[in-house]
């Protein structure tokens, strides 16, 4: 650790170049996924700017389980369906699994109003937010199950 001190003593401007280029790395990053939403954000924004939520993740597993007013249009379909998309005057927030792919989505839509939802559906779950649809994600009643012992 020491001699980590000693390097940036010894070497201020390696260091100051380096820090530079991390915080443009990081504000560019952020800027090109597109604008977050926190999962406590989302529910003021869809009721009081009636903000639109599109999930795109495929259909199986949306219909495990999704945010409540939510509509599935798979990224795959995604390019097919921008015009209609655009067309949305209110706010759009876009739901993927984790945050990623809605970043890309964000970019591919390329309109004003258009946001990602921060941690995707698993950071809604983390959040404690409910999904809804969740009938095929729980075990199903009257099955027994398989015994391990003969």
């Amino acid at each position: 650790m020491d001699r980590a001190f000693e390097f940036v003593g010894n070497h201020p401007f390696l260091f100051g170049i380096l820090a530079v280029l991390a915080v443009l790395f990081f504000a560019i990053e952020n800027k090109r996924s597109g604008k977050k939403v926190s999962p406590n954000t989302l529910g003021m924004m869809v009721n009081s700017q009636n903000a639109q939520l599109i999930d795109i993740r495929a259909k199986k597993k949306f219909t495990t389980g999704y945010i409540q007013g939510s509509r599935n249009i798979p990224f795959t379909e995604l390019k097919d369906r921008l015009a209609e998309i655009r067309a949305i005057e209110q706010p759009v927030i876009i739901i993927c699994d984790m945050g990623i792919q809605a970043g890309a989505a964000v970019q591919m839509i390329a309109k004003e109003n258009v946001y990602r939802l921060e941690g995707g559906i698993g950071g809604w779950q983390g959040a404690g937010m409910p999904l809804v649809g969740l009938k095929d994600a729980q075990p199903k009643k009257g099955k027994s199950k398989p015994s391990l012992h003969k």
